[in-house]
């Protein structure tokens, strides 16, 4: 009896058809050559509601393959539920490896943080982001922040940090500016993870599913946060806190209150690096300016 193989399965390799794997594909090199700026893409249907990462879901099974091996954190954990269901879906469409592992991860997935472990030109980092769009707290149109972009015209992204930090005494929550071009949403990352992105050796793509649009950050790209002559970007400070597990504290910490409610102490954020740290086998971490000001301190 003949084995009908072609009805096997009940859904396409990686879940989405073939054609508009291309469209995203083709998206992501126009993407790559433009750092910085918004490619809009079909944004099909998932099995995943939308602002649940479906844009950087999209851009992962359009690139990934069963040689790959597939990453995803949530808030830098990798065992939250977000992050295992969707590590459980791309594993059983995409029939590639998984790993909680970063340093073995070919394509790592993100909800608001980078790994602290340095990424290299072997790996390609997914962004999972809600809003695209930097210029829409200062313009309401998609016509005109399209024509804001074009035109290099940020005078109102200037104005509106200036607010902010008379208001909150604080810009590091601000956007960057990609190339000396293109002002971009780092997705809502740390400003602890912000200066990772410039120069970074990995390839950072982000993708926005509700909103469809895709932008990227190709490898060894400049990226700056936005800042004044007389006041500074600044990455989170912890006041000297330290790791309960592992006395880290070069590392973005979290801050969990106990029972009562009142007292508190600080973990790791990064899961698989404090795995590893508690391990005795610490990875190599990113080297930007603010890490190296902050180990200079501590040493101090």
């Amino acid at each position: 009896m003949i084995e009908l193989k072609k009805f096997r399965r009940q859904y396409n390799y990686a879940f989405i058809d073939e054609d508009t794997k291309k469209e995203i594909r083709r998206k992501l090199l126009k993407a790559i050559c433009i750092p910085g700026y918004q490619v809009p893409y079909s944004s099909p249907e998932m099995p995943v509601s939308r602002g649940w990462g479906t844009g950087a879901l999209h851009i992962s099974l359009a690139i990934i393959g069963k040689g790959d091996t597939y990453k995803v954190i949530d808030q830098g954990d990798d065992a939250s539920v977000n992050a295992c269901n969707i590590r459980s879906f791309v594993e059983k469409t995409a029939e590639c490896k998984t790993t909680f592992d970063t340093g073995k991860a070919s394509v790592i997935q993100t909800r608001h943080r980078v790994p602290e472990e340095e990424l290299t030109e072997d790996q390609i980092i997914v962004f999972q982001v809600p809003d695209p769009e930097p210029l829409r707290q200062v313009e309401p149109y998609t016509k005109i922040t399209r024509q804001m972009h074009a035109e290099g015209d940020y005078a109102k992204m200037w104005v509106a940090l200036y607010e902010s930090y008379v208001q909150t005494g604080d810009i590091s929550k601000g956007p960057v500016l990609v190339n000396d071009r293109y002002i971009m949403s780092p997705s809502p990352i740390q400003a602890w993870d912000i200066p990772n992105l410039n120069n970074s050796r990995c390839l950072n793509l982000f993708g926005a599913g509700r909103e469809k649009r895709i932008y990227a950050v190709p490898p060894y790209t400049k990226v700056e946060p936005l800042e004044f002559e007389d006041v500074k970007f600044n990455i989170n400070d912890f006041n000297g806190a330290a790791c309960k597990r592992s006395g880290e504290k070069v590392a973005f910490l979290e801050e969990i209150f106990n029972e009562d409610g009142k007292t508190s102490y600080h973990m790791v954020n990064d899961t698989n690096y404090l795995d590893k740290i508690m391990d005795n086998n610490r990875p190599k971490q990113w080297n930007n300016k603010y890490l190296v000001k902050k180990r200079k301190e501590l040493n101090n």
